[in-house]
């Protein structure tokens, strides 16, 4: 059996070839092409697509597609139970899944930036989830410290600081970044696009996103940004409001004096003449 999925794979697409191997078809082929070529060569070849958006194998609820797989073929074995929950924290940057996903995430960064052939890749990533398998089902319960001092000091983290120190995943601040190169440029930035470039699932980001920003959706997150932007042009410039819409992104004035009345609750102009008002009178 043939399975296809994204190139430049680092950790779901190296988990889910190796459970794919050692549990569900041992002869299996892993294909690993460009994102936009998956579908049209999984028609071509006869291939099962995996870890993209839109295919059955892949991320639903808060899992990844290492969790669809198991869900999918009935596989129930508890060392990768505890294996999932490790990859799952590691794919989607979310540590609190399990203690070792950061590790894990981290291994497989570093592996794909010095492993540039996704198939060698997917080699030394087999016998790396062979030993978390082993130590999964035989060893996990095995500690590395020995010390009383050691252990008492894992005991205060795990108890009193793990449950309160919940920073922001990675991702919501690359996401930052990226929204805030787009309000600079040419303010066009999809949830998909995004997602593409963080290589993260678009429905976990849509469900986490509004979390991290403002307690808004992408879309209303968007739009706030873009008219913040159009105020501080209203403020600074001498530029017209038609000018302003599309400088904000907006596809028209109409569009654009719609969202910034909702949002301001006044209509551009009337907004931009007391903004003048109020700078004549603190002459």
């Amino acid at each position: 059996m043939k399975w296809i999925t994204r190139e430049k794979p680092k950790i779901d697409r190296i988990a889910c070839p190796w459970l794919i191997k050692r549990f569900i078809d041992p002869d299996a082929e892993i294909i690993y092409v460009q994102f936009e070529r998956v579908i049209a060569e999984a028609e071509k070849i006869g291939a099962i697509p995996f870890d993209l958006p839109g295919v059955e194998y892949s991320h639903y609820d808060d899992r990844c597609t290492f969790d669809y797989f198991l869900k999918k073929h009935n596989i129930k074995d508890v060392a990768l139970d505890r294996m999932a929950a490790i990859i799952r924290g590691a794919d989607t940057d979310r540590p609190d899944f399990a203690p070792q996903a950061a590790g894990l995430s981290a291994i497989f960064l570093g592996l794909s930036r010095n492993i540039p052939d996704d198939h060698n890749l997917l080699e030394i990533g087999m016998t790396i989830y062979d030993g978390i398998y082993t130590w999964a089902k035989h060893l996990h319960d095995k500690k590395h410290t020995q010390s009383p001092v050691e252990h008492l000091l894992l005991d205060v983290y795990n108890r009193y600081l793990k449950s309160s120190v919940q920073n922001a995943p990675q991702w919501t601040r690359e996401l930052k970044e990226m929204i805030q190169d787009q309000m600079d440029t040419n303010m066009s930035i999809s949830l998909s696009q995004a997602s593409e470039s963080l290589e993260i699932n678009p429905a976990y980001v849509s469900r986490e996103f509004s979390k991290y920003f403002d307690n808004l959706s992408f879309g209303e997150y968007i739009r706030k940004m873009r008219i913040e932007k159009a105020v501080n042009l209203m403020q600074n410039t001498t530029y017209s409001l038609t000018e302003i819409a599309y400088l904000t992104g907006f596809s028209d004035q109409s569009h654009f004096n719609r969202i910034f009345k909702k949002q301001m609750e006044e209509n551009p102009s009337i907004f931009r003449k007391n903004l003048l008002k109020g700078k004549k009178n603190t002459k």
